[in-house]
């Protein structure tokens, strides 16, 4: 019963986190189109940078900003962001019930280091609190005011802790960390600088006190920050459903890889957004991912030979051994009330249907056992691999 409550409270939680993340990403995408397409002429007032005029859904909508206040506010203003916050606050509840109440299954790698959960948690938070503390002081640094070096240098800092991440957990531990030291600092720019920075803006306005701009501009900043570290962190959410990334032995420079194409691409939609397209940008976007793809297949490990024949019976005795507490039709492994993905290896046709994602998940790459929590050898899956391969032929 206990594990049915977690399932279910985790596939709330995760729709929770899926659907707060669209609305906030989409409102920081939304935002930024908006304004690139702001355009003044001569009859544009004073303190305006611009105006749009949009149709959409059978109306018309005029929308204008101020380059510092207007003259008036509405009794009825609108702030965004409750979608960053509720995207922060799902994900860390999905990040405790997963991977810091999982610690032993999902985050704690005992091949690289044999932490106690205790220890792996601190870690994880550690990383957390000091991926914001070495951002926010960049940002305030005279680097922050240099935007493509200060990108650059954010960028070496977020790839130094991808290797460090996945030196100390398990791969999936490893790289949903990563995303959530963006996240977090995504949200706390909205919490810590932007919404604030927008109080007082309203504070002094309200009482007829000069506004200082530089508080908008700093605010805009870590709004473009955000937009940019959107699509990285996007595929961060999900990398785990790509073994052929996650447990490469070079992870850390391939997650590297597509996080610099995604930011590029970002950057090639704001660009054309602004009016000038430049696929060029979009281009060298898919250069880099075809990189990263070229990287990671030349650097594959190749299967080892193995002498002789394996048997069947060998086989179901490793699946049995390594498997079966996780992919069974009533798993042994309390982490699961039912087998991952409907996934059971319990008869021979079961192994034999799933033999691919088997080769995928535990000879191709070492994604399977979860944390190797069951001691799988090299051997073992060298032996596996070569019975997978020779019932393919």
């Amino acid at each position: 019963m206990t594990a049915d409550l977690l399932a279910w409270l985790n596939l709330g939680v995760r729709w929770l986190h899926l659907i707060a993340g669209i609305a906030w990403i989409g409102s920081s995408f939304y935002f930024m189109w908006l304004d690139a397409r702001l355009k003044a002429d001569d009859t544009t007032p004073a303190g305006v940078q611009g105006d749009l005029w949009a149709v959409h859904g059978g109306g018309f909508y005029h929308k204008r900003k101020y380059l510092s206040v207007p003259p008036d506010l509405p009794e009825e203003l609108h702030w965004f962001k409750w979608e960053a916050y509720t995207t922060w606050l799902s994900g860390s509840a999905l990040l405790v019930l997963i991977y810091y109440l999982g610690a032993p299954t999902y985050l704690i790698d005992t091949s690289k280091m044999d932490l106690a959960p205790w220890q792996a948690i601190g870690i994880g938070l550690a990383f957390l609190a000091g991926g914001w503390i070495l951002y926010d002081g960049l940002c305030r640094s005279p680097l922050g005011q240099r935007l493509r070096l200060f990108g650059a240098v954010w960028f070496l800092i977020l790839t130094a802790a991808a290797y460090a991440l996945s030196h100390i957990f398990s791969n999936r531990g490893a790289f949903i960390h990563l995303g959530a030291i963006i996240g977090t600092v995504m949200v706390a720019n909205v919490f810590l600088i932007i919404i604030p920075n927008q109080r007082k803006i309203v504070a002094a306005m309200l009482a007829g006190q000069p506004v200082d701009p530089a508080l908008g501009k700093r605010g805009k900043m870590r709004s473009v920050h955000n937009n940019y570290m959107t699509l990285p962190v996007l595929f961060l959410m999900v990398s785990n459903h790509y073994p052929m990334v996650i447990d490469h032995p070079l992870n850390w420079l391939l997650v590297a890889g597509i996080g610099a194409s995604g930011w590029t691409i970002r950057h090639y939609f704001n660009r054309r957004n602004a009016g000038s397209g430049q696929p060029m940008i979009l281009v060298n976007g898919a250069v880099i991912f075809l990189a990263v793809m070229g990287v990671a297949l030349a650097t594959k490990p190749q299967p080892a030979q193995v002498a002789g024949v394996v048997s069947f019976s060998e086989v179901q005795a490793i699946v049995a051994r390594h498997c079966s507490a996780c992919h069974s039709a009533s798993p042994t492994n309390p982490a699961f009330a039912a087998p991952p993905n409907g996934v059971a290896y319990d008869t021979e046709a079961d192994i034999r249907r799933h033999a691919p994602r088997i080769y995928e998940r535990a000879v191709a790459t070492d994604s399977m056992p979860l944390g190797n929590e069951t001691g799988m050898t090299k051997t073992e899956r060298d032996r596996l691999g070569a019975w997978i391969r020779a019932e393919a032929k």
